[in-house]
């Protein structure tokens, strides 16, 4: 048996035990805090808490999480939205990202129509009052694909018009638009924005507080790897963090991504925002669970 393994077992037997036992799940200690905000999503432990969304909060609250991400927010109930921020509030957690725009199939932005870049700004609008209910101060941007049949430079420039306008809407509320830039090998062939490099190009041009680069770790291993080097060049622009190991697209410590590295660098370069935990668990159920809160704990020990 290995130590993770033999670690997780352990964890599940704590836990039994507890549950079996009130008077000493009372006196069990919870785990502090981790060093930096790793934000997981709902559904990653329904196995573990049950599928109500507030009680997944309670646990990943008990587990030692200060943040929680959802993509999908801005599509819940205002009455959803609303009660997740007063559990959240009430735990004392940090609201991630959710998405405020993403498109898959066409170029909208990249081509510069007027009438999709007004869908866009639409989309954004929606955005700040759903950040507001929900106290987010992120919201993640895919501009989409690329277009085919235009050159490079107009496409960044009609994205870079986009952004401008949609920063203008996003800016008196202090709502931050965190594009993603993605791999086009395993997960989204054609899409426009693929590289931190690029990312910071283009925020650069924007030169707004309220468009910054969300890194997901994950994506950028796939596209370009140079993971720490990349993230100093652009550290002025990103905001965000996501992570997942590669390959398999799982927690830390499961592919080939030194996480305890790279956390104690963005740490010791004063990182205080949110780490996205935007991957799947590499095992089923409640021992997949509790062996994804080990992942963390392990690189969270530098």
């Amino acid at each position: 048996m290995d130590r993770r393994d033999f670690v997780t077992t352990s964890l599940g037997a704590a836990v039994a035990a507890g549950l079996s036992n009130p008077a000493v799940a009372q006196a069990e200690p919870r785990p502090g805090k981790f060093k930096l905000k790793y934000a997981p999503h709902f559904g990653m432990f329904k196995h573990s808490a049950g599928e109500d969304l507030v009680d997944q909060l309670k646990f990943m609250a008990d587990q030692g999480f200060s943040a929680m991400e959802d993509n999908g927010m801005m599509g819940r109930p205002v009455e959803v939205q609303e009660k997740v921020a007063r559990e959240m509030a009430r735990l004392e957690m940090t609201m991630g990202v959710f998405v405020a725009y993403a498109e898959w199939r066409e170029p909208r932005l990249p081509f510069g129509k007027p009438e999709d870049r007004d869908a866009f700004l639409s989309e954004i609008r929606k955005a700040v009052e759903c950040a507001k209910r929900v106290n987010a101060k992120w919201c993640t941007v895919v501009p989409g694909p690329y277009h085919t049949g235009l050159e490079w430079g107009y496409q960044t420039a009609n994205v870079i018009e986009a952004l401008r306008r949609a920063a203008e809407i996003c800016e008196p509320s202090g709502l931050v638009m965190v594009l993603e830039p993605l791999n086009p090998w395993c997960n989204h062939p054609g899409m426009f924005l693929t590289k931190i490099p690029q990312g910071y190009e283009i925020c650069r041009a924007v030169n707004s507080p309220s468009c910054k680069i969300l890194d997901d770790l994950y994506h950028q291993q796939v596209t370009e790897g140079n993971l720490i080097p990349n993230i100093d060049r652009a550290w002025t622009e990103i905001a965000y963090f996501q992570v997942g190991d590669n390959p398999g697209r799982n927690e830390p410590t499961t592919g080939e991504i030194n996480y305890r590295n790279v956390f104690r660098h963005i740490h010791g370069k004063g990182f205080t925002g949110v780490v996205g935990m935007e991957h799947g668990n590499s095992r089923p159920g409640k021992e997949g669970e509790l062996g994804v809160i080990e992942a963390y704990r392990e690189c969270d020990d530098f």
